[in-house]
């Protein structure tokens, strides 16, 4: 999608990102990050993994693909808990555009398969997350996703 000042945006339907968190030894919570591939868009950065969303997915379906894809993370192993609109772009003739970051929890951290979108893929503690080179976007709501976890206790019962 183009917005009116002439930026490019993915994904015609809006885009979706999962923040997945999950407990780990000693029970502080840590969020699953992409270190995005090089070659890529914001390469080198790191963010949730995600993408854009097909015209019939939701947000919270289409975060849930993207991470299976991006993460071999098994969706049958994810609670989604909430969403949050991170970003909002009017488009040229009227469109929106949308990025929705789905907040899911796992029971403890678990096993990821990066794809070629991915230089690596790690569990991060949330307070250690503002410490590395962020996506432009992803940084600009990391602090307002945390203030919205904050209010979700983690879930981290086992299965």
């Amino acid at each position: 999608m183009m917005s009116e000042n002439g930026a490019r945006f993915w994904g015609r339907h809006g885009a979706a990102g999962l923040l997945l968190r999950a407990p780990m030894p000693g029970g502080a919570a840590a969020v699953l990050l992409q270190h995005r591939a090089p070659w890529s868009h914001q390469g080198g950065t790191w963010a949730l993994p995600g993408g854009a969303r097909d015209s019939h997915e939701t947000p919270e379906q289409a975060a849930v693909r993207e991470a299976h894809e991006e993460a071999g993370l098994p969706a049958e192993q994810l609670t989604v808990r909430t969403t949050v609109v991170t970003a909002e772009v009017a488009g040229i003739g009227g469109t929106q555009w949308t990025y929705t970051t789905v907040i899911a929890d796992a029971a403890e951290p678990l096993h990821t398969v990066p794809n070629r979108e991915s230089a690596e893929l790690r569990w991060v503690l949330e307070d250690q997350v503002a410490d590395l080179p962020l996506h432009p976007g992803f940084a600009a709501s990391w602090q307002r996703l945390r203030e919205v976890t904050a209010t979700i206790p983690l879930l981290n019962r086992q299965r």
